[in-house]
């Protein structure tokens, strides 16, 4: 038979800490317990779901509320019971031997009633202890379930990261194994490109060559036509006054010459180009800048475009005021790209040469040293051409930046149109000897 007191106890105490409940919640079962014994019971037995800790019944209350009747029902019985009480020295004010019944919201002391009188205290706000600690275990309680959520999400974190080492290798092999995979794509890719790239440049070049060969045929016929024409003229002079008249002579002389044709590769973009040079990309500064109107390079240029000694031909270069810039760095080594903006711009000349032919006046185009892409205007048509030796570029103009990419060890300078992502031309195991600096030429009217 149990007594009274154990009555009391076994209904306001929890049986996981056996002292009054605090935050008490009540299970499905009807087992009640503090909420934070039995959040630290669950957590410990780490099973799902939970089980009540006395009857072990499952328990799939996992939001659960405070049981308020029950929580009332223990404020009172703190007030009234004979369990968990201080001694007597606590309880008693060792000045006035009068129980401490009040506390100083000021100072924070717990008082006697002659004490929460004097002048000390008079003037202060005096609470009943019994409900300023229980305002205060509330506040525990709250800071407790703030806490409890924090633990909580720290586990979960926890869990996360663990299952994260745990599976962290067998991810990177599996990402090194798809890297490897797109890569392969890529490059299947890009091989594809190139292939499609070469195969389109075959049949342009084979309808261009075709092209080329009709004009050669009609001009072979012209030339036949306007040399029998000549030949009959010259037979006519001869003949006697009467018969310098014959009719049908000035018909024949309206024909037409026909003109050479222009070939023009088209010029695709190259997959990845951009991002890979971008990645050597430096920035063209020039340390020497120059205007004039004698440019030897460009004046070679224009005369090798008249051809020597040409009947009809004004072999007289076309004058320009021309803008020269070296650039700042030398380059001895690695791998370097910058960009130049030829925007507007019909007669200009970019590209690398040697300190000494940046050091001559002359600036022949025949100079060693110099790997220059050149664009030149005539007849109002633009032409490019690459010097050492001067080469055309059957290719289309760039009209905005044009990229220039050097790779001194591997001995290659290549020129980019950057708009279209496409190669205009390289020079190819070149033999660099010296230091190279960036060059550019513009020309205008």
């Amino acid at each position: 038979i149990f007594s009274a007191l154990e009555i009391f106890q076994n209904e306001f105490t929890c049986s996981l800490c056996d002292k009054y409940f605090i935050d008490p919640v009540t299970l499905g079962c009807g087992h009640s317990f503090c909420m934070p014994c039995l959040c630290l019971s669950w957590e410990e037995e780490a099973q799902h779901p939970p089980r009540c800790p006395v009857c072990k019944e499952k328990s799939h209350q996992m939001n659960l509320k405070t049981n308020i009747v029950l929580m009332t029902r223990i404020f009172l019985a703190r007030r009234t019971g004979p369990y968990d009480l201080p001694s007597p020295e606590e309880q008693t004010c060792e000045t006035h031997m009068k129980p401490k019944n009040f506390y100083c919201e000021v100072t924070k002391d717990v008082l006697c009633l002659p004490c929460s009188k004097t002048k000390e205290h008079v003037a202060h706000l005096h609470c009943s202890i019994e409900w300023t600690a229980e305002e205060y275990r509330q506040k525990l309680l709250k800071q407790m379930r703030c806490l409890w959520v924090k633990i909580q999400q720290n586990e979960r974190n926890l869990h996360r990261e663990t299952s994260k080492i745990r599976n962290w290798e067998d991810y990177v092999t599996l990402r090194k194994t798809t890297i490897i995979a797109e890569y392969w794509n890529i490059c299947q890719f890009i091989d594809q490109k190139e292939k499609r790239y070469l195969q389109r440049l075959d049949e342009e070049s084979k309808e261009i060559f075709q092209q080329l060969q009709e004009s050669q045929y009609n001009m072979d016929l012209m030339g036949n036509l306007l040399r029998g024409l000549y030949e009959e003229l010259k037979d006519l002079c001869h003949k006697p006054d009467i018969n310098c008249f014959l009719p049908g002579r000035s018909e024949k002389l309206q024909l037409h010459v026909p003109q050479p044709i222009v070939p023009q590769l088209s010029s695709w973009p190259i997959a990845g180009l951009m991002d890979w040079l971008h990645q050597f990309q430096v920035y063209f500064a020039s340390d020497k800048e120059t205007v004039t109107r004698h440019v030897p390079v460009f004046e070679d240029l224009q005369r090798w475009l008249s051809g020597p000694d040409r009947p009809g031909v004004d072999n007289t270069p076309t004058r320009l005021k021309y803008f020269l810039a070296w650039g700042a760095e030398s380059f001895t080594s690695g791998q370097h790209y910058w960009e130049v903006n030829v925007a507007g711009c019909c007669n200009w000349a970019i590209g690398l040469c040697n300190d000494s032919w940046a050091k001559k006046n002359d600036m022949a185009l025949e100079s060693e040293g110099i790997f220059l892409l050149f664009c030149i205007q005539e007849n109002q048509q633009c032409s490019l051409f690459t010097s050492s030796p001067l080469t055309p570029q059957y290719v289309q103009r760039p009209l905005g930046q044009v990229g220039v990419f050097l790779d001194y060890e591997a001995g290659l300078v290549s020129f980019i149109d950057v708009a279209t992502s496409s190669l205009i031309c390289s020079f190819l195991s070149c033999s660099f000897s010296s230091a190279l600096k960036a060059f550019l030429c513009s020309g205008h009217p």
